[in-house]
């Protein structure tokens, strides 16, 4: 069976709520991302198979397949594919798994996998609060998602900050 290995690994710059970033498309926040992934890996972007990506709230900017915006966001060839998952918190970390999967099973050799997000733009939960009004029902979600993201950081010996 052909292994899978994690050959260069980026990550978009971390911003503040309402801050720098704030404002910035998600697909261009992935783009930024994927750019600065080919490049240190120095690949041709038409060798790759598939570009996985996680995304907790696929809505209003991340609506879609981000994980295919993104890559077009970076100016990268149209025949690559693209998919979007949605396992919550643990969005990004399966995008790997099934990029490992793609590349084990023999169908794919190059996988781009990770995440996109922007919290600013649109708050975690954000689409299970579409249609609400009351401030306490938005309350009660806040705090029914944020044990899930505390107990995936304690799994993952991450930490929050506070």
């Amino acid at each position: 069976m052909p292994e899978a290995y994690i050959v260069e690994a980026v990550r978009s710059p971390v911003g503040r709520k309402k801050g720098g970033l704030s404002k910035v498309h998600s697909a261009d926040l992935g783009a930024h991302a994927i750019k600065g992934l080919i490049e240190r890996a120095g690949i041709d972007p038409g060798i790759v198979d598939d570009v996985v990506f996680g995304c907790v709230d696929s809505v209003a900017t991340q609506a879609g397949d981000i994980a295919r915006t993104c890559w077009l966001a970076a100016g990268y060839p149209e025949h690559v594919p693209g998919v979007t998952i949605d396992r919550q918190c643990g969005s990004s970390q399966q995008a790997v798994h099934f990029a490992a999967q793609g590349v084990m099973s023999g169908t794919q050799d190059v996988v781009v996998a990770g995440g996109v997000q922007n919290m600013s733009m649109i708050p975690i939960g954000a689409s299970m609060i579409a249609g609400k009004t009351s401030v306490s029902e938005i309350h009660f979600l806040g705090r029914w998602v944020g044990p899930n993201a505390t107990a995936i950081n304690r799994s993952t010996s991450f930490t929050a900050p506070k």
